[in-house]
């Protein structure tokens, strides 16, 4: 179990995504193949809105699962989806013998309109985790923004709801990527004195295109330090320059948090086995 891992040791785990097309399965599990070579102490499989790629999920969780024998973690999100359909996702995920999940509330579906969106079941995360406590065995993990989610009116707020997901039942948290250690062990100590006592693991990203920064900005909101934005200003038209760096300031920012004795290590891969053996290589 994943949960007794992160008391027993620093975790390594990795995060994927499944193929959006069906002809791409066999690529992607050459992806899982070479990643699990890495001996991760688990690896966790994204979501689509509203359950749109739920079936990918659970393939791609149940192979990590049942043929590279790794904990998967399949993220679930319910921000578009029924009791009714989130019990069906459970029903497959323990015929696939996967027992964690990573609850999210999830974007809002492009495709829902105003009066589904205030209707929906679950408003938030906690929400969910509480209907999932009641009615599953799943071991479930949390969501954590260690700069604030975006939608939170303070950070002092935040964290409460971040207490609700724990005392709803949530194990474990994973941070949001960042970027700035420091305010990770900002965060860290806030929660700590707000009551939050389970395992918090540190989301990495190795960027490694100026033009992957812009996207990983938008969607994640997290603030670029000035030791970072040089890097983008010194290689970012190189791009094998560029990747070297990231790659180095991946690293570096590990490195440290191992040091600090962060619970665990979280690297959001992008499906790019050969960057994360790179960093393995060097933080093992």
């Amino acid at each position: 179990m994943i949960t007794e891992t992160l008391h027993q040791k620093q975790t390594l785990s990795f995060e994927v995504f499944p193929p959006k097309k069906d002809g791409e399965f066999d690529a992607a599990f050459e992806v899982m193949d070479a990643l699990g070579k890495l001996s991760p102490d688990f690896i966790s499989v994204t979501y689509g809105a509203g359950g749109s790629r739920s079936k990918k999920t659970v393939d791609i969780a149940s192979y990590i699962q049942n043929t590279l024998h790794i904990d998967a973690l399949a993220h679930m999100t319910c921000v578009g989806c029924k009791k009714e359909a989130l019990l069906q996702v459970y029903n497959d995920l323990k015929a696939a013998n996967v027992k964690h999940v990573l609850a999210l509330r999830g974007d809002r579906p492009k495709d829902m309109d105003d009066e589904q969106y205030e209707s929906r079941d679950f408003a938030h995360a906690n929400d969910m985790i509480t209907f999932l406590k009641e009615n599953t065995d799943l071991s479930i993990a949390g969501a954590c923004y260690p700069e604030k989610h975006f939608e939170a009116f303070s950070k002092k707020s935040d964290l409460e709801y971040l207490k609700q997901k724990q005392d709803a039942g949530a194990e474990f948290f994973i941070t949001q990527l960042f970027f700035d250690n420091d305010l990770f062990y900002d965060f860290c100590e806030r929660a700590d004195k707000v009551g939050i006592t389970i395992p918090i693991c540190a989301g990495i990203m190795p960027i490694t295109s100026a033009k992957q920064l812009g996207t990983t900005i938008s969607l994640s909101g997290s603030s670029i330090p000035k030791a970072f934005a040089d890097i983008i200003a010194t290689y970012g038209e190189n791009p094998e320059d560029m990747r070297k760096a990231g790659i180095d300031y991946a690293i570096r920012q590990i490195m440290d948090l191992q040091a600090n004795k962060a619970d665990g290590i979280h690297i959001y891969t992008m499906n790019k086995p050969q960057i994360a053996a790179d960093i393995v290589a060097a933080i093992r």
